[in-house]
């Protein structure tokens, strides 16, 4: 099992910036390909980013190209997602889950560790 800890959501006014982290804890941290996704009220989950375990390339969702940037730290088993230029359509709740199968790197299906998320909020 691996534990998955969300922080650093919050308010923010459009436009600007929040630095979401997600600690793992439990398993080898720099094994596994990791997420993030988003969630908003009434909508279904989303994928946002992902950065691979094998060589650290990153896949984004063409909504967030260009404003967001995964990246990771091994040595603390942390991943970050940096988002900057915040859009109130960026309200939801974040997470950032682990794959655990073969897939596609977006789909949610193939995560099989999820964190409790957190929410980020973004006034217009």
């Amino acid at each position: 099992q691996m534990q998955l800890v969300e922080s650093g959501g919050g308010l923010v006014q459009a436009g600007g910036s929040l630095r979401l982290s997600c600690v793992a804890s439990g398993q080898t941290f720099s094994s596994y390909t990791m997420g993030w996704f988003r969630q908003a009220p009434g909508k279904e989950r989303e994928f946002v980013l992902a950065i691979r375990w094998t060589d650290s390339s990153t896949y984004y969702a063409d909504s967030v190209k260009g404003r967001f940037t995964i990246s990771r730290d091994n040595a603390k088993n942390t991943v970050y997602l940096q988002m900057n230029s915040l859009k109130p359509e960026d309200t939801a709740v974040y997470y950032c889950p682990a794959q655990t199968t073969v897939g596609g790197i977006s789909a949610a299906g193939t995560y099989g560790y999820w964190g409790q998320g957190t929410q980020v909020t973004v006034s217009s």
